[in-house]
């Protein structure tokens, strides 16, 4: 009889506020790079600006709405993919194949994509705040003050502008994430060379973050860019439109900025949660 450990719907969550917590500076960074009209300034030179002009603590600008996105978002798609796994996982019949876990990577991400839009859309003018003229700052005090205040003055349907950009590129960071991570990790468990360890489980969310980066950053533009307006997009086509007269390689500006994030971000999202489900997880005799 061996003893495993499965992960409670929450722990996904957890783990992700975790990672954000330690990466929210390179977000913020990312959000600036993407927003600038002309290319002026790379990452670390960005970086540098927003301490000189505010502060050190201006790297941590939105980190309520940061973590209010953690908690809708990667909650909900992290509670879908592993919970219909596991119990397809537990029948006996082994691991799911690769495009089952693509298929609900994707279905879990859309849905989370869809429910986080309004925290995201306040965590993206959270971070972009500093950069505006004082008269136009909107000076949001946290998550939820942000998100009252655009409901009360531009309406519900603001609340989830850019939510099909959301939840598509949702779906493809999940695909990227969780399908990729649990294929990497059957993997480097197949080769019979490393053991269940956090070794393995630093390498397959390495591998994972690399893949959700790739996938998802032209999405990722637009989705910051769309949320980021004040008006001059008339929709996703006229944005994507207006993108690429820029060229093809405006899709995938901030990509490096983006990759320094998003990977220690899935790397620590992982290992976290690795670590709830060893010690916190819920006990299967088998």
């Amino acid at each position: 009889m061996t003893e495993k450990r499965m992960s409670r719907w929450y722990f996904g969550g957890i783990a992700s506020c975790g990672a954000a917590c330690c990466t929210h500076p390179l977000d913020l960074v990312k959000v600036h790079l993407q927003t600038q009209q002309e290319v002026k300034m790379r990452m670390v030179g960005m970086a540098m600006h927003v301490v000189k002009n505010d502060g050190v603590l201006a790297l941590y600008n939105g980190l309520s709405a940061s973590l209010c996105r953690q908690m809708s978002y990667s909650l909900t798609r992290f509670a879908i993919y592993e919970t219909v796994r596991d119990m397809m996982g537990s029948g006996g019949q082994g691991p799911m194949p690769f495009y089952q876990k693509v298929l609900l990577g994707a279905f879990g991400g859309f849905t989370g994509g869809f429910i986080g839009t309004p925290a995201d859309m306040v965590n993206v003018r959270m971070q972009n705040d500093v950069k505006l003229p004082l008269e136009q700052r909107r000076n949001y005090k946290h998550a939820l003050d942000g998100l009252f205040r655009v409901w009360r003055e531009e309406g519900t349907r603001k609340l989830f502008s850019g939510a099909t950009m959301a939840s598509s590129r949702g779906a493809l960071v999940t695909v990227g994430q969780l399908a990729c991570y649990d294929q990497a990790k059957q993997l480097v468990l197949g080769t019979g060379l490393m053991r269940d360890n956090i070794l393995t489980h630093f390498l397959s969310s390495f591998i994972a973050g690399g893949c959700a980066t790739f996938l998802c950053q032209p999405l990722d533009v637009l989705k910051t860019r769309l949320m980021n307006s004040k008006g001059e997009y008339r929709g996703v086509m006229h944005c994507l439109t207006e993108t690429a007269k820029l060229g093809p390689m405006a899709f995938y500006k901030g990509l490096v900025p983006a990759g320094i994030r998003l990977i220690p971000h899935t790397i620590l999202t992982f290992v976290f949660l690795e670590q709830l489900k060893k010690y916190f997880g819920i006990r299967v005799i088998s």
